[in-house]
């Protein structure tokens, strides 16, 4: 099965996202079909939104060839024929069998995302002779972006970095940390922001993004963020916790950019009076760290190289007990971004991918400098066959408050 990449000049919006939709869905059944997979089964809001570009309680049954069939519990709104209301997942094989199309006998589910009572109905309904991980097929789609899903990045980076234009002149004197997180909250959401955003795995959660300054910087978390923070509640152990933010300390803003269903991920620094020097020695190392990647990085490069060149620049300037964390120190400086904050690629020491056109990753070097806070910046990237467009554009130096 073959799918053109050429890109197509879309008479208008909803034509383009039609034919997006139909890119993103040949995409999944070719990877499908190279699995050894007759079809899959899709229930997680986030790749029902990718194959339609809408969200429903239900399920999607995706042959590796031929049409796509929607299955909706709720809404109850029939559209078209090939959306089927049911009341549940066991009636669909005798719909499927009443259309003349035959079970699948491998069957791919997202094993990675749905419980395993889940897992064991949807099989039981079926009973495939083998059954494989949908969640892997559909991230691994997901991490090449379309024409139309580029498009809504840039949206999203735009609006990003209006909202952050407008945060230095929200601070005022005895602030905490949360505080100044409310405020910044409000901003992004007059600006766009959806609010709540979708991270992938289990145990990450975290409402809008992240405020950190002076100690709560190095408090770990357990969640797999890049950063920690001690959270106001120990059931929400990430981020801000109430810390007064003092002269002397910084202020690390990392909110996320979702404007669009398609994420930005963008951090920059701002800081109550002057800091340490080591603090600015840091965050210059940051952003000389995000110069070498603009100029070395292209279609092909290993993010494992990405990772292993920060570092290295890290430990040749003395500064690598404090890179990414003090008292916990996170092993990756990126990740892709998309639907979900944490998509593919990851940039790990031991990771095996490279970086392909169209892809999309955010890269964030950080130091934690104990007693005054977290510096150093994060971008959001587009891979080119021309190399790496940053497209999250704001003052990257430490801006005072």
């Amino acid at each position: 099965m073959q799918i053109s990449e050429k890109k197509i000049n879309f008479a208008n919006y909803f034509d383009f996202m039609d034919n997006d939709l139909k890119y993103r869905r040949l995409r999944v059944q070719k990877l499908l079909s190279e699995a050894g997979a007759d079809a899959c089964i899709i229930t997680t809001n986030v790749n029902i939104y990718y194959l339609t570009g809408k969200v429903f309680t239900g399920f999607i049954f995706l042959p590796a060839e031929g049409e796509m069939l929607c299955f909706v519990q709720r809404p109850v709104v029939i559209e078209d024929e090939f959306t089927i209301q049911i009341r549940k997942p066991e009636e669909i094989p005798a719909i499927l069998e009443n259309r003349e199309i035959a079970l699948p006998k491998t069957l791919y589910l997202e094993s990675g995302q749905i419980t395993h009572l889940e897992f064991l109905r949807l099989e039981a309904a079926f009973h495939p002779q083998k059954t494989g991980d949908a969640t892997s097929v559909l991230r691994t789609a997901r991490m090449i972006k379309s024409p139309w899903e580029i498009e809504q990045f840039r949206i999203s980076a735009v609006c990003h970095s209006k909202a952050y234009s407008e945060i230095a002149p929200l601070f005022r004197e005895g602030m905490t940390d949360i505080e100044f997180q409310i405020e910044i909250e409000r901003v992004m959401r007059r600006n766009g922001s959806i609010g709540i955003f979708r991270a992938f795995g289990g145990n990450m959660d975290i409402f809008m993004g992240s405020v950190l300054t002076g100690k709560n910087a190095e408090t770990p978390s357990p969640f797999d963020f890049a950063l920690g923070g001690a959270g106001l509640n120990p059931t929400v152990p990430i981020g801000a916790c109430g810390e007064k933010i003092e002269i002397g300390n910084s202020v690390m803003v990392d909110m996320a950019g979702n404007f669009t269903a398609y994420m930005t991920d963008m951090t920059r620094v701002f800081a109550r009076g002057k800091l340490p020097e080591i603090a600015y020695k840091a965050h210059n190392l940051s952003i000389a760290m995000h110069n070498r990647l603009m100029s070395e990085a292209k279609v092909g490069t290993s993010c494992a190289d990405i990772y292993k060149f920060s570092l290295e620049m890290a430990e040749n300037e003395g500064l690598v007990e404090y890179f990414m964390g003090t008292r916990q120190q996170a092993k990756f400086v990126g990740h892709g971004v998309g639907l979900e904050i944490n998509e593919p690629p990851v940039l790990t020491p031991r990771s095996k991918e490279i970086l392909e056109p169209n892809m999309v990753f955010a890269f964030e070097p950080k130091f934690v400098i104990p007693g005054v806070g977290a510096v150093g910046n994060e971008n959001t990237y587009l891979v080119s066959n021309n190399g790496l467009e940053k497209i999250t554009k704001f003052d990257e130096e430490i801006i005072s408050i």
